[in-house]
């Protein structure tokens, strides 16, 4: 209105629309883009060169490579289950190999520089699957039966676009010289070889297994169970187009491995904890049962 001016503001407690991207100068490329890059920034090269100041840096950049060309699309968590390296040095060095793809089937995951998954069929099997566990009574259980944790509590969460929030220890590119990636802190109990490397769990799915937790992100060929493999590969061969929803899938695949997965975990908690499928409940109870059961009270956001 007439002589309203905007308040003064300062930087201090300002919430912007998107967060600042991190300045560890990796390429980011979206599923429209028509060309993808082959060869990672200047910057890039210089700050793996900075800190990658001893035998076992060289090392694991090495590993790195080899598992680039054996598959060249990988998961963060994938790269962390099979290298042992600190973290931050994990932000360097994979820009220094690798772009990042931000949307697509293989949105959130690491490609090897010059390799374009869109030209190629075959590369439907590194395409990513975005796995919910379903909780609700419909389901049988609710979130407090599951032995999986979520990976973040709603009670202590502060949004990703806060401009300035209470962050954890930054590492400088001196603390990175200093062997933070090899040594780590003195008195740890694991070797060198195996500090900082995750569980085979955190990307492998297996028949039989809890997720570690309730969201995850699979690569198709890390989806270990024979069933899930088929629908995969049901159009070998007649791939013909390669799309932003589905990838070289046929459509509704990864609908088809949701459900699938879904059941499999429901039976793995149906032998775990027994008593929650009983039909031994009070008839109130088994009536409520029955109605969740059959989705009448319960949205399908749920999961």
């Amino acid at each position: 209105r007439e002589g309203y001016n905007n308040p003064q503001v300062s930087g201090e407690n300002l919430i912007g629309l998107s967060r600042a991207r991190r300045p560890h100068n990796a390429i980011f490329v979206n599923f429209d883009d028509e060309e993808i890059p082959t060869k990672p920034l200047d910057a890039a090269v210089q700050n793996w060169k900075k800190v990658c100041t001893n035998p076992v840096d060289k090392k694991v950049e090495e590993e790195l490579r080899k598992l680039f060309e054996v598959r060249p699309v990988w998961s963060r968590n994938a790269v962390k289950a099979n290298i042992s390296v600190h973290p931050d040095k994990l932000k360097v060095l994979l820009p220094y190999l690798a772009y990042y793809m931000l949307t697509g089937p293989w949105r959130s995951l690491w490609v090897r520089f010059g390799y374009d998954p869109r030209k190629h069929p075959e590369a439907k099997i590194y395409q990513v699957l975005d796995f919910r566990i379903r909780c609700g009574m419909k389901y049988g259980y609710a979130a407090t039966d599951m032995p999986v944790k979520a990976k973040r509590s709603t009670y202590n969460y502060s949004l990703p676009i806060t401009v300035k929030k209470q962050g954890s220890h930054t590492v400088s590119v001196h603390d990175l010289k200093q062997g933070l990636g090899s040594a780590g802190t003195s008195g740890a109990k694991k070797p060198p070889s195996s500090r900082y490397k995750l569980k085979e769990s955190i990307y492998i799915f297996r028949e039989g297994a809890l997720p570690p937790y309730r969201q995850m992100f699979y690569q198709l060929c890390d989806l270990n169970v024979e069933s899930l493999q088929k629908i995969i590969h049901r159009n070998d061969g007649t791939e013909s187009e390669c799309t932003e929803r589905d990838g070289w899938c046929l459509a509704k695949t990864s609908d088809d491995l949701r459900d699938s997965m879904s059941l499999m975990i429901k039976q793995i908690i149906r032998s775990t904890r027994p008593a929650l499928f009983s039909n031994t409940t009070s008839s109130e109870d088994g009536k409520e049962q029955l109605a969740y059961e059959s989705g009448e009270d319960e949205d399908d956001e749920e999961e």
